[in-house]
């Protein structure tokens, strides 16, 4: 039985109770997993598929950007997730890597994200959205050494 509740920081959450497969009583309790939590598994599965340079909006990349070089990378960040009584749903934003099919890197996406909130979390998945922002080229990083090259 699962129900979501409002914490005392104001975050919602997924309380679980009930016991544990074949237990005889002894285990008895709940477990509370905060959507933050949820966010973050899910993003950190869709962060491991081949194809995938980076989640979120320009923006929110920015942001990440700032907080990888502080150290404390956000790995929620590019990820909103609906938690209810016994069904979850994510959406996700990302940005593909040049030149890979960008149906597939979605499809791969959101067959990790579903393996991940069911064998993770344990929550049926309604839906995961997956949104293409952007394609990282990359010679886009490598801009700034081919002009140094071009004139001497």
């Amino acid at each position: 039985m699962s129900n979501v509740s409002s914490g005392v920081s104001g975050k919602n959450s997924t309380t679980i109770a009930g016991r544990s497969a074949g237990s005889a009583g002894t285990e008895a309790g709940k477990t509370t997993i905060e959507d933050g939590v949820v966010a973050k598994i899910a993003g950190i599965a869709a962060r491991e598929v081949p194809g995938v340079y980076a989640l979120g909006g320009g923006a929110a990349r920015a942001i990440g950007a700032i907080r990888d070089a502080l150290n404390s990378t956000d790995l929620s960040q590019g990820v909103s997730v609906e938690v209810g009584e016994t069904q979850v749903a994510v959406d996700v934003t990302i940005v593909a890597e040049y030149p890979v099919s960008l149906q597939k890197v979605a499809g791969d996406v959101r067959a990790a994200v579903y393996k991940a909130m069911s064998d993770l979390v344990g929550m049926e998945v309604t839906e995961v959205n997956v949104t293409v922002n952007d394609v990282h080229i990359p010679s886009d990083d490598n801009s700034d050494e081919g002009q140094g090259a071009r004139v001497q």
